[in-house]
């Protein structure tokens, strides 16, 4: 049986009118979808198409005009949550933002790190023990000591991250995380979303407009219009590019060179995905 972590079942939402007065159709329009545990899912879709919105409600942020949102096994959609249900989902559903500067409210590194875990009344010595970790785990230790506004933004959003694993998630939504940075900081946090998967065992939702990052994801969900367009491995997703194109997105850079060289007649696959198996095929076709 399927261990799912997240479960979202014929969920809507569309902002009041006063909130936006242009919206014509529902940004969520009746999706569902499951996640399993310890996956590494990332979602696309162009600005507008739901995606973030999705975020904020599996965070509870929002509340769905309809449908239903099971985390861990528990409605977060029920009438009868109380206040003190909807902060353990929060702790259970990390969210990381666009911006680090957002989510940085001490003046020193290891003190954010440790703002969450105060707040849950965690005793002092395991306070100090979970913001070690969580700073070693994101390669941030040698900066406890520094501001945090002093770092560049890769290593913002890293001690962002740190401050969310020293709450001890089960899961990361990261909404549009690495779009603010310079390649070296995207670098940095993609390598750090990766070992939360693999090493720590996190389930990471990464959303993001970038699709080599895509790439790294076991499965790659797309939304548009409101609706789930396009779900499978990146393989099978990046596969489809007209669908994708039609949907106003990309494919990474070397999928798309290998879709123009079958064009032109040459022999080669057409779900290429990195730049490495990409050189190996162009050069055992040269030889």
């Amino acid at each position: 049986m399927t261990d799912y972590l997240i479960s979202v079942k014929d969920l809507s939402f569309t902002y009041p009118e006063s909130e936006d007065a242009h919206r014509e159709h529902p940004v969520l329009n009746h999706i569902s979808l499951d996640i399993e545990r310890g996956s590494f899912v990332c979602i696309l879709g162009h600005n507008g198409s739901g995606k973030s919105t999705l975020a904020k409600l599996l965070n509870m942020i929002l509340t769905p005009t309809s449908g239903q949102i099971l985390i861990d096994g528990k409605d977060i959609t029920d009438p009868q949550m109380t206040e003190e249900d909807i902060f353990e989902v929060r702790r259970s559903i990390g969210l990381v933002f666009q911006n680090p500067d957002n989510q940085l409210v001490a003046t020193v590194v290891e003190e954010d790190v440790a703002f969450g875990p105060e707040n849950l009344g965690i005793p002092p010595a395991e306070i100090r023990e979970r913001v070690d970790n969580a700073l070693r785990a994101v390669g941030m230790t040698e900066y406890a000591g520094h501001s945090p506004h002093q770092l560049s933004g890769g290593q913002k959003q890293r001690v962002a991250i740190a401050g969310l694993i020293a709450m001890l998630p089960k899961c990361i939504i990261f909404d549009e995380s690495t779009a603010m940075l310079d390649p070296q900081g995207r670098k940095e946090v993609m390598n750090t979303i990766g070992m939360l998967n693999r090493e720590k065992g996190i389930t990471v939702l990464h959303i993001t407009h970038n699709m080599d990052e895509a790439v790294a994801a076991d499965r790659v969900i797309v939304i548009n219009e409101g609706e789930i367009y396009l779900d499978g491995t990146p393989r099978q997703v990046f596969s489809e590019i007209d669908k994708l194109n039609a949907a106003g997105l990309d494919v990474p850079q070397v999928t798309a060179l290998f879709a123009e060289l079958r064009q032109c007649g040459f022999g080669l696959p057409a779900d290429i995905l990195s730049e490495e198996e990409g050189a190996e095929l162009l050069a055992s076709a040269l030889t």
